[in-house]
């Protein structure tokens, strides 16, 4: 019996993942997240030196065979530092999809289903997102400081809203549709139908959505780490990386150059993974691939 059940699951599984890549923009941006993704994982064993290793005799080196991409102010390799800033980006990012996933999705459902509730929850979420992002995360580092916790924190709370705003929309219609209505009369707990019935159903919009806040909490963490309210200076990332080298700008361009790039890759392939999700998991769009 469990054969049968899994080799249809299997079937699906296989099928879902051939269609995605069916896109080569989705299958770039896959191999360039699986890469950033393996090096953060494998730094020690791939950077050649120490990230926080100072060597002033190599100062200001351009690239070349032994450091390829150069060394900063300090003599630090840029290469070893630009590998290990994406641990943090990628750890920044995780933790903030899943912090503001927990809030936003809470707060969706309790705002759909109940209608008490709606009014109040949604004028909260407007007045949020009246907010411009980077400005909204400013002012709560500022005002709880900066730290790795903090930005996690501030970056959650700007995004929140924006999972809110989608699952409160999709769950006003999910409550009013029969199959909720018989849920109901068949006397099963609100708690049930909102997990089992509502909540399964938002999977792929959730999913969809969180791709683009991946992407949107990586740029700002690297924002904030460049105006100085991110993580401690001495802790390499993307954004302290290209706010120490725009004073050697015209000098010693490899300092913005790379970490910079390396932002623009991770954030981009995010963008082609989530267009591709969306695409696939939109009926409407489902024809397209």
């Amino acid at each position: 019996m469990t054969a049968i059940v899994s080799k249809p699951a299997l079937s699906e599984r296989s099928k879902f993942i051939r269609r995605l890549l069916k896109r080569k923009t989705v299958a770039f941006g896959l191999i360039v997240l699986t890469i950033f993704v393996l090096l953060a994982i494998f730094a020690p064993l791939i950077a050649p030196y120490s990230p926080s290793k100072l060597s002033i005799i190599n100062r200001l080196k351009p690239p070349s065979g032994t450091f390829i991409f150069g060394t900063d102010e300090f003599g630090r390799d840029v290469f070893s530092r630009t590998i290990y800033s994406a641990r943090l980006s990628l750890l920044v990012g995780a933790a903030v999809v899943t912090l503001s996933a927990v809030i936003g999705v809470t707060l969706g459902l309790i705002a759909g289903f109940f209608k008490q509730f709606d009014a109040p929850i949604a004028r909260l979420i407007d007045a949020m997102m009246a907010f411009p992002d980077i400005l909204l995360a400013i002012a709560l580092v500022a005002a709880l400081g900066p730290s790795l916790t903090t930005v996690i924190i501030a970056l959650s709370i700007v995004y929140a809203p924006r999972l809110a705003r989608i699952v409160r929309a999709s769950t006003l219609v999910i409550r009013e549709l029969p199959y909720i209505e018989a849920s109901r009369a068949l006397g099963i707990s609100t708690r049930h139908i909102m997990t089992r019935h509502v909540l399964r159903n938002l999977l792929s919009p959730i999913l969809v959505q969180g791709t683009f806040l991946f992407a949107s909490a990586m740029l700002a963490e690297a924002g904030l780490s460049f105006l100085g309210l991110g993580v401690s200076p001495e802790i390499p990332t993307w954004g302290t990386m290209i706010s120490a080298g725009r004073q050697y700008i015209g000098q010693a361009d490899w300092m913005t150059l790379f970490p910079g790039f390396a932002i623009i890759l991770s954030v981009l392939s995010l963008q082609m993974v989530g267009d591709g999700l969306r695409d696939l998991l939109d009926p409407r769009l489902r024809k397209d691939l």
